[in-house]
């Protein structure tokens, strides 16, 4: 049997190079991005650890503040703003839309998995033209517990009435594909330059440089 394939979105499928120069107008350098990525994640995971959540738009404005800060710079509420509804409008990676489409005609389904909430998710791909390639647009918001938690992954595999391990995550962190493996799924890497494998427990089964690659071998995986 085929997985059911959820897909990671920020990085994985959509580019947020894109915001590069918002971060050059707003924050002085693009070389920030980065950082706040960074700093949105470590602020998402402390909330799950503690127990206080933290929603990942919430997450967003937080760790902007922080960077600016942290950069000596200046910026003001509205900069902080438009950064982060930015990130509804990114574009897919060049491969992306091709990629999806191999998949679906190969037979597999497919959905979303993000830690975006769920307005923000479905906003992303309906505004990087990839909507019509997904069953589902699932969000983690929806459990209040964002991934690498268990509780997105099942929640996942729930909405398609599957086991975890009847499913596979394809993203470019390495952290997303740590939490699918520990939750029982099965899972594939993309290899987005800068992107690397924890070398700490499970591996993911398929690894690939791009989208397509990894299409191409869960196309003959499960061919």
């Amino acid at each position: 049997m085929r997985p059911i394939l959820l897909f990671d979105v920020n990085e994985t499928l959509l580019d947020l190079r894109a915001l590069d120069p918002l971060f050059d107008d707003v924050l002085g350098s693009a070389a920030l991005r980065p950082a706040w990525f960074a700093q949105m994640l470590q602020l998402s995971f402390v909330g799950g650890l503690t127990g206080d959540y933290v929603d990942f738009t919430a997450a967003q404005t937080a760790a902007l503040t922080m960077v600016a800060q942290r950069a000596g710079v200046d910026v003001a509420a509205d900069g902080v703003a438009l950064i982060v509804d930015a990130m509804s409008s990114l574009p897919p990676h060049p491969e992306v839309p091709e990629a999806l489409s191999r998949l679906s005609e190969a037979g597999f389904r497919l959905a979303t998995l993000t830690n975006s909430v769920g307005t923000v998710a479905e906003a992303q791909v309906q505004n990087a033209g990839i909507r019509d390639r997904f069953e589902l647009v699932l969000s983690a918001d929806t459990v209040g517990n964002l991934k690498p938690s268990p509780a997105p992954y099942r929640m996942a595999a729930q909405e398609f009435g599957v086991t975890t391990s009847d499913t596979c995550l394809i993203a470019a962190h390495s952290w997303d594909v740590s939490g699918a493996l520990a939750a029982g799924c099965q899972a594939a890497f993309v290899q987005r330059p800068g992107a690397v494998v924890s070398p700490i427990g499970a591996q993911p089964e398929l690894v690939g440089q791009d989208l397509t690659e990894v299409a191409e071998l869960l196309v003959k995986r499960w061919r």
